[in-house]
């Protein structure tokens, strides 16, 4: 077997002869055979395969700990280790373009040539919640006042104890003033609160009971203009604008990531049996931070946040029905809670209106 020097092997494999020599260094690619004079690293022609693969995982921007890992590993096995990490690698960077998206436009509402000027606006708001026809108790809290709405929908045991914390968690934001250029710091606070209230309310001393344990958490802060938006599981906020009814919340679940890499369609993931598997949350075996986002608020416009109790029964048509011809926010959280209920009920079911009005002097 003739072996190839480490400047042939590195031209082939696409590798540098430098990072050969680190990847020697760590167990990662050994020579075939190592000079005892000279030192000089020879390779075999059959390791080429291996050193690509290397090469390959190192363009997806993979530690070297864990190619060395899946390099151990079968190949269906490596396959599904691979799949994880990008899996990984997209929720990162869907939390970090929400996050640029947001301080994009948090920045830009600070020049006043992007901020027209307009009427002064307010809110409208109205909550309803209920345990539905099926399930025996309930875990979902939600929150409706002058700044701040929130749903948020438990899981596991203690699950009302978690999503009550981590509402609890925001409430302050009812009464507390925000510094000017301070909005983000002040949402990503509260979040980490929420998370911390979320695990504590859930923590188990003796370490029994269900491995996970927690809640999801939807909320809006009014701002005078805009709203503010944390977000992270598989609760909707739906805004209702002109007659167009838009989700402007992406979910969390095993479904909906399976939806975004075209393996399911939406219909398909509709009725799919784990589409109720949460992969961000909030609360004891949960891992995740929420999505970030800010909305211009138009006067006219209205908004649901509502539990994934809802739209597991009613389509989207149905809630576009009930938002446009609701005269009020609380007739509108009766209207769809009675929709729900109506449908079997089969989870809780929790709904917050808020309509954008023009503050008459």
């Amino acid at each position: 077997m003739e072996l190839l020097t480490i400047g042939t092997f590195a031209k082939a494999s696409r590798l540098s002869p430098k990072a050969l020599r680190l990847y020697d260094e760590l167990g990662l690619l050994t020579p075939a055979h190592v000079d005892p004079v000279s030192g000089y690293r020879l390779y075999a022609p059959e390791q080429l395969e291996r050193a690509r693969l290397v090469a390959w995982l190192r363009r997806l921007g993979m530690p070297l700990a864990r190619i060395r890992h899946i390099g151990t590993l079968e190949p269906a096995a490596a396959a599904q280790e691979i799949r994880t990490f990008w899996a990984q690698v997209e929720a990162d960077t869907a939390a970090r373009r929400n996050l640029a998206s947001f301080l994009i436009d948090h920045l830009s509402r600070k020049d006043p040539g992007m901020s027209p000027a307009t009427a002064p606006l307010d809110i409208r708001y109205a909550a309803l919640s209920d345990p539905g026809r099926v399930r025996g108790h309930h875990q979902d809290t939600v929150h409706a006042g002058p700044r701040l709405l929130a749903v948020a929908d438990g899981f596991g045991s203690g699950g009302a104890l978690a999503s009550a914390a981590a509402v609890d968690a925001l409430r302050h934001l009812e009464t507390d003033g925000i510094p000017a250029g301070s909005l983000l710091d002040v949402l990503q606070d509260a979040a980490e609160s929420a998370a911390e209230q979320a695990r504590q309310a859930v923590a188990d001393p003796a370490g029994d009971g269900p491995e996970e344990a927690g809640t999801t958490l939807t909320a809006m802060l009014w701002t005078g203009s805009q709203l503010a938006l944390v977000h992270i599981g598989d609760a909707r906020v739906h805004l209702l604008r002109d007659g167009e009814l838009f989700q402007i919340t992406h979910d969390h679940t095993l479904v909906q990531s399976m939806v975004d890499e075209g393996r399911l369609t939406p219909e398909e993931a509709a009725s799919h049996p784990q589409r109720s598997l949460l992969l961000r949350a909030l609360g004891r075996g949960a891992d995740g931070s929420p999505d970030l986002h800010l909305h211009d608020a138009r006067a006219g416009d209205r908004y649901l946040l509502c539990s994934d109790g809802l739209p597991a029964v009613v389509t989207t048509e149905e809630i576009r029905r009930v938002l446009s011809g609701a005269g009020d926010p609380e007739q509108a959280v009766r209207e769809l809670v009675a929709l729900a209920n109506d449908f079997g009920g089969p989870d809780n079911v929790s709904c917050v209106v808020a309509d954008v009005v023009e503050v008459r002097a």
